[in-house]
């Protein structure tokens, strides 16, 4: 290859990465759980129930590593307190711990009690950075996701909402008080899980090095059409099944083979590229996928519980388009360049190659530090 042939390769490798994004690559860690909230005249109850993953994490990277089980459960409870900020029209209101986890095992149970002084307040507004001070891998944070139901003194609840770290939740108590019957409100959860799904693909490093690689491979808009479907079949397969039970495996199982399909793909690209395409490539963009959904599904189950039908439906449906979103955010701007690529006269082919290549062993090298990294989650945990 000549040294313009190598410079061109250089820059349609530039251009690929920076079309999928740079930044910290790892695992897209979320803990996901439930917060059931009764306001009452004066003070406003809280029943938070907990993915066990949370509790250990908090406790396994903070100061809990040598207590057992239950003591790291029951110690979580002052975490939650500090981590879960309640307002009423701007006021910080003051906490306290009144129920702690008597067992260990499944999801954990902490009810919590918050005072409200003065008027009866016209809004009232949740946040939280659960386990935002704890990294999975450097520069990739840990997070978790509740799924919020709210009732007023006796009043029917209001289902389906979520509260992430990165946007409070604001409640407005005129539209609390009207309510005469047990409602969904339909289009904002649908808004709120939609944007759930695309957050968590494009600040899941691990799922976008995966789509990535298999959108290097592709050669036509048809190739493209088939692989991302036979994908999002799969992930939507198992991220229904796991939501309602029905097929479910521990995240020391599913972390690391979603970061070996990484690495698998990665090296399928660069060792056998002829086989990166066709009838293999979708067996195997379908067989990843499963645990793909499975990863997606995180703790939805526990989350969900007590939910009626209708809303964890509606949560599967909308947080799965949300997904697709994302995808199509990273896959259509990385098929576009590589198609102006192989359109490129008169070295296309090798300029195409080369990105395929070079492109899949930048992915390659962060799939195995991926994977490293779950490998060690898995041991540890």
């Amino acid at each position: 290859m000549s040294i313009v042939e190598r410079l061109r390769c250089i820059g349609a490798v530039t251009l690929v990465v920076a079309t999928f994004g740079a930044g910290a690559v790892a695992a897209h860690p979320v803990s996901q759980g439930a917060l059931d909230i009764v306001i009452f005249p004066g003070r406003l109850a809280v029943t938070a129930r907990v993915s066990m993953e949370e509790a250990l994490v908090a406790a396994a990277y903070g100061e809990g590593k040598d207590l057992s089980t239950l003591e790291m459960l029951r110690q979580h409870g002052e975490y939650l307190l500090a981590h879960l900020r309640i307002k009423a029209d701007g006021r910080p209101l003051p906490g306290r711990v009144v129920k702690l986890p008597e067992q260990a095992g499944g999801p954990s149970t902490y009810q919590l009690e918050y005072e409200m002084t003065g008027d009866a307040p016209a809004r009232i507004a949740l946040e939280e950075d659960v386990l935002r001070e704890f990294e999975f891998t450097p520069g990739n944070p840990w997070e978790a996701s509740y799924v919020v139901r709210v009732s007023w003194d006796g009043r029917p609840p209001v289902e389906g909402l979520l509260l992430t770290w990165r946007e409070p939740l604001i409640l407005d108590m005129d539209a609390l008080a009207s309510a005469s019957e047990s409602r969904l409100d339909k289009a904002r959860m649908a808004k709120e899980y939609l944007r759930h799904g695309i957050m968590h693909i494009l600040s899941g490093y691990d799922h976008l090095l995966f789509i990535a690689a298999l959108a290097l491979a592709v050669a036509t808009l048809w190739d493209l059409v088939r692989v991302i479907s036979a994908f999002t079949l799969a992930h939507s397969i198992t991220l229904t099944l796991s939501v309602l039970n029905v097929v479910r495996l521990p995240s020391n199982v599913v972390e690391p083979m979603i970061a070996a399909s990484i690495v698998f793909v990665a090296l399928q690209n660069v060792i056998v590229p002829e086989q990166s395409r066709g009838a293999g490539r979708l067996a195997v963009a379908f067989f990843f996928g499963l645990f793909h959904g499975l990863g997606f599904a995180g703790g939805l189950l526990s989350a969900m519980e007590g939910m009626a039908g209708v809303a964890v439906g509606l949560a599967i449906l909308a947080f799965s388009l949300g997904v697709e979103v994302g995808h199509q955010m990273i896959v259509l701007p990385i098929f576009g360049a590589m198609k102006a690529m192989r359109g490129a006269a008169p070295h296309a082919a090798q300029i195409s190659m080369c990105a395929l290549r070079y492109g899949s062993v930048g992915i390659l090298v962060a799939g195995t530090f991926y994977l490293v990294a779950a490998l060690l989650e898995a041991l540890r945990a």
